[in-house]
């Protein structure tokens, strides 16, 4: 089984190592890799929820994910409680287990064959994920559905935000909530890109590599799913060949506001 672990504890955070063994103790022969994402950063989760969830993989797969702000209620938080555990079921098999906050189950709310509450405990602990969580993620990947609550309908989880920062990768390239299909221009024509408050000149293009070295290409990128059996979306990426588009904008953070204009 491949476990896909994506949270926000902070790239080689002990905590990775903790929430791992705890899957491994009852799931001994499953293969874990983890994924930071920004501290609170629902979006990124969500987006790589989508990502991991619906492109090919092992038939055998589990998405454990846990990237809870606590913002669904701003008070004091009594035993340590916080958003609740969900269960959502893709069209392929994929099991998805994690906390349901801001956009965690955004980009694929639509697309899930079911989404679910857990009924497990939404206090106890500070670290939930190690502590509470990994019991019923087990149960489910073992087939015992009892743990199962009331079905989550998709007008009940936000829509994905449309023009935001979703991801900025190793090469500085940044990923975007741009849709392609909704970026009508010709190869080669000049725009105006503003990414938080930093401004450049881009060239949309096709394919980011038929650019000239050192110009900045806003272009359909490698992130992308199957919407459906006949639909797939791409979405738009920021990329400078010969350098880092994040570093030209500034290095923005993950949710940041990405506008764009014909020049």
């Amino acid at each position: 089984m491949l476990i896909n672990l994506i949270a926000d504890y902070g790239a080689g955070d002990p905590a990775f190592a903790e929430v791992s063994q705890r899957l491994l103790q009852h799931l001994s022969d499953a293969k874990i890799h983890c994924l930071s994402v920004p501290a609170f950063s629902t979006l990124a989760t969500g987006f790589w929820i989508a990502q991991l969830g619906l492109n090919p993989g092992p038939d055998n797969h589990l998405i454990y994910h846990n990237c809870a702000p606590r913002q669904d209620n701003l008070e004091g938080r009594p035993n340590n409680e916080g958003e609740g555990l969900t269960y959502a079921l893709l069209p392929n098999g994929v099991k998805v287990v994690g906390v349901l906050a801001g956009y965690s189950l955004s980009f694929i709310k639509d697309i899930a064959v079911s989404i679910h509450t857990i009924n497990v405990s939404r206090g106890g602990s500070q670290f939930r994920s190690r502590d509470v969580f990994p019991q019923a993620a087990i149960a489910l990947v073992k087939g015992d559905e009892s743990v199962l609550g009331d079905m989550i309908k998709p007008e009940q989880i936000p829509e994905p935000p449309t023009d935001r920062v979703a991801w900025v990768d190793g090469y500085g390239n940044i990923k975007t909530t741009i849709s392609a299909d909704f970026v009508d221009l010709e190869p080669e024509t000049k725009v105006i890109v503003r990414v938080g408050d930093m401004v450049s000149d881009a060239v949309y293009s096709d394919g980011s590599f038929r650019v000239s070295e050192g110009t900045l290409a806003f272009a359909p990128g490698s992130s992308g799913w199957m919407l459906n059996e006949k639909q797939k979306v791409r979405w738009m990426e920021l990329f400078l060949r010969g350098g880092s588009a994040w570093k030209r904008f500034g290095k923005p953070r993950v949710g940041q506001l990405v506008t764009y204009q014909i020049t």
